[in-house]
């Protein structure tokens, strides 16, 4: 960081892409290669570069003075981006509501952005000369500057823009942008990004667990090769929403390759305890997660995913490092995890939240950061921090910091079109090895869903709630029993001494390796009654706004569906069951998949187990043969027996499965299923219970795979009333093929219609 500062007060400069600098407090330097000449706005506010007066007074409302460098480079260098986000909707509840995102450049510095570009392009699949509008849409809109130090600058453009009639294409762009690099020619093109029908919901694409774990061959996998794919579905039926469901960047190399490597070599578990976390340390941890966020965001067919479709993200472990927040709570509490939990946060915020970290993170150098918002003088140097921003209301931010991170936890309830709710937890800022959120949070979360739910007088049909981690899932606690028992005591023992199951130990706390990812299961014994009380409030909720709720799961590296649901003894169909709820379950998009040994291990233990007297959960039977099953060279993923995991890399799509547009809500079931009331999610004729619930339990889930009309992923199913929901995971075919060809295997969600049963007491 030194060497860098000290590089841009040298006149003139080269840096990063070639362009040189000029120190903006009156230094003698060459001329600028471009007018930088305070200019005259109708109001007599002076601007420069082409910066409008709203700018400036956004800029105005920080902390520290920033490099004090000027760009001469005529063109708007680009060291990242341009990244596209969904917020939420304005006036959702009326005729005109408006869709509401942001765009995020990452620039060199002394820079300042012209005005970003929003165009309407039209409508897609009616007439052109329907296309046409009185007043145009057309739209301009001020950037505003987050953060700036002496190597880059982060720029932020809110963006909004009327949902139509139809489904609607828009394009934006940024004037003279360029690659730092130079390895990215068509960054200066318009980028076209779609928004539902006002009458629609959206179309939602999720993933998670979006990069390599240490040490694997990323060659060998072909790399992200399944966003090739995400990009060509993209390209035959628009994706309106990125769902990240966590570890969306893997920055676990900082213990490895990175600036970690030195602590975590150290032998002595207590002296890594003791360890500071200095200025120098911290200076050289955000060098690191700035460049691997910069490295992995720009790489291709990531980066193009990134800028067309809008992302949503919640963050996990990897995000930060492998499992953090599950180790001990006396090495947790480490001057080590705690500087890295900052700093990581502060570019989880700036990158995949497009908003302005805290002014300064938590080193040992200075006392005031060990608290929330303690400003330290050394890590302002030079630097420039956003400060005075109203949040946006999506967001539902703790009471008080987590117990590792100097910051408090920020979950996302925002909506997702006409009927669709999002409500995304913050499972890992507040984690410990023996709780997963607070109970205060659980209650601000709750209190704002069932505020928002009944606000939408009943319109609201589906709430989509993400976890990260699967809360249905086989139990694994008979591996806990034996990692926790005393018969590992002696083979720690040898491990310290001589090196004996080297593997079989982390190397931060002594601990068994695999012992942190079993504790961050919602299905670990620690958090058994945490899981349960938060399953009972969801079912409350789904029962008390009729609202059908499904959970979006990854982290376990494969692809499964669970589903809790009322025990068959109730004789409740799925349509009217609140205590239904799917646990879409998809994993990884880029990272490699467990053995095969590991996946039939989880579908041998995939037992019906009983939540309380009235509620069970299974996984269901999905995968009724392997992807590319027959063709030549393509091996087997999973056993002959093994229906319900599927370890090999995948994605999911989730969207509406009937129409609303035009009158079109009746459309009717797909390849010869039977349909549910088109008016109502009733049902014309009961479904058989079956006897062994990992079979279908409604209409949606019978034929569930290849077989079933949501396996193609672009086709609504019309299936499991209007107000289901189809689901497709997308699951990869070959691993060596870098284009990331894929197999859907489909099921469908009915929508819910829970007061059937109202005027029946108790069982009600």
């Amino acid at each position: 960081m030194a060497a860098a500062i000290a590089a841009l007060q040298e006149p003139g400069r080269t840096f990063q892409g070639g362009g040189t600098y000029q120190m903006a407090a009156g230094m003698a330097t060459a001329s600028p290669r471009y007018d930088t000449t305070p200019r005259k706005m109708g109001n007599g506010q002076a601007v420069a570069n082409g910066q409008t007066q709203t700018q400036v007074l956004r800029q105005s409302r920080g902390v520290g003075n920033g490099p004090q460098v000027r760009s001469t480079n005529e063109q708007l260098e680009v060291l990242c981006g341009p990244l596209l986000n969904y917020r939420r909707m304005s006036g959702e509840h009326t005729d005109t509501p408006v869709w509401h995102g942001s765009v995020l450049l990452v620039t060199a510095p002394g820079q300042i952005p012209e005005r970003l570009s929003l165009r309407y392009v039209g409508s897609l699949g009616v007439n052109s000369a329907m296309n046409g509008h009185a007043v145009s849409l057309d739209r301009n809109f001020p950037g505003t500057k987050l953060y700036e130090d002496p190597g880059k600058a982060f720029w932020q453009f809110d963006v909004e823009a009327p949902f139509q009639e139809y489904e609607s294409a828009w394009e934006y762009s940024v004037p003279r942008m360029t690659s730092a690099k130079r390895d990215r020619p068509q960054l200066g093109r318009p980028t076209r990004f779609y928004i539902p029908s006002k009458h629609e919901s959206m179309r939602i694409m999720f993933h998670s667990c979006n990069g390599f774990s240490v040490g694997t061959d990323e060659e060998a996998w072909s790399g992200p090769a399944l966003w090739n794919d995400v990009v060509r579905v993209h390209a035959q039926r628009p994706f309106h929403v990125m769902i990240g469901g966590s570890d969306q960047i893997y920055n676990d190399n900082v213990r490895v390759t990175g600036p970690l490597k030195p602590w975590t070599d150290i032998g002595n578990p207590e002296k890594r305890r003791q360890y500071p976390f200095n200025e120098d340390m911290r200076a050289k941890c955000d060098e690191f997660y700035f460049n691997n966020y910069t490295r992995w965001y720009s790489a291709e067919p990531f980066a193009s995913a990134n800028g067309q479709i809008p992302q949503l993200n919640i963050w996990d472990d990897h995000d930060i490092i492998d499992a953090f927040g599950s180790y001990t709570d006396h090495f947790m509490r480490c001057s080590v995890f705690r500087g890295i939990g900052g700093v990581a946060h502060k570019y989880y915020m700036l990158f995949q939240h497009h908003i302005p970290p805290p002014i300064s993170t938590f080193t040992t150098d200075a006392a005031q950061t060990m608290h929330e918002r303690g400003a330290d003088s050394v890590q302002l140097r030079d630097t420039y921090v956003l400060t005075q921003r109203v949040e946006d209301p999506s967001y539902i931010i703790g009471e008080k910091p987590g117990p590792y991170v100097e910051e408090r936890s920020r979950s996302i309830y925002t909506q997702l079109g006409k009927r669709i709710a999002f409500l995304g937890l913050d499972a890992r800022t507040e984690r410990t090895r023996h709780q997963i959120n607070y109970p205060e949070t659980y209650d601000l979360v709750f209190r704002r869903t069932s505020q928002q739910l009944a606000a939408s007088k009943g319109e609201i049909k589906h709430l989509i709630l993400l976890l990260g981690v699967p809360i249905a899932y086989p139990r694994l606690q008979w591996l806990e029993t034996i990692l926790q028992s005393p018969i590992i005591g002696p083979i720690r023992f040898l491990n310290q001494r001589f090196g004996v199951a080297g593997g079989f130990f982390n190397q931060f706390d002594g601990g068994v390796d695999l012992l942190d990812d079993l504790d961050d299961h919602y299905t670990a014994h620690q958090h058994k009654k945490e899981r349960s009380i938060l399953v009972k409030r969801l079912q409350a909720l789904a029962k008390e706004h009729s609202v059908r709720i499904s959970i979006l799961g990854g982290d376990v590296h494969l692809a499964a569906m669970g589903r809790f649901y009322s025990n068959p003894k109730l004789a409740i169909p799925a349509e009217r069951d609140w205590r239904y709820m799917a646990n879409i379950i998809s994993s990884a998009i880029t990272n490699k998949p467990p053995p095969q040994a590991v996946a039939n291990l989880l579908a041998r233990r995939n037992k019906i187990h009983h939540l309380d007297h009235d509620t069970d959960e299974t996984l269901l039977e999905l995968f009724n043969e392997d992807p590319g099953h027959g063709l030549p060279g393509v091996k087997p993923k999973s056993g002959e027996a093994n229906h319900a995991t599927m370890p090999s890399r995948n994605y999911a799509i989730i969207c509406e499965s009937h129409s609303h547009t035009d009158g079109a809500a009746m459309t009717n079931g797909a390849n010869g299923h039977a349909t549910t009331n088109g008016n109502a999610n009733s049902i014309t004729s009961p479904f058989p219970t079956p006897k062994n619930p990992r079979e279908p339990l409604h209409i949606g889930e019978q034929d569930a795979g290849t077989g079933h009309p949501a396996a193609s992923g672009i086709v609504r199913t019309g299936l499991a009333g209007k107000d289901g929901l189809d689901v497709t995971i997308m699951v990869e075919i070959d691993p060596s093929d870098r284009e990331g060809h894929t197999q859907g295997y489909g099921f469908s969600v009915p929508g819910l219609e829970s007061r059937a049963y109202e005027g029946q007491g108790e069982k009600w």
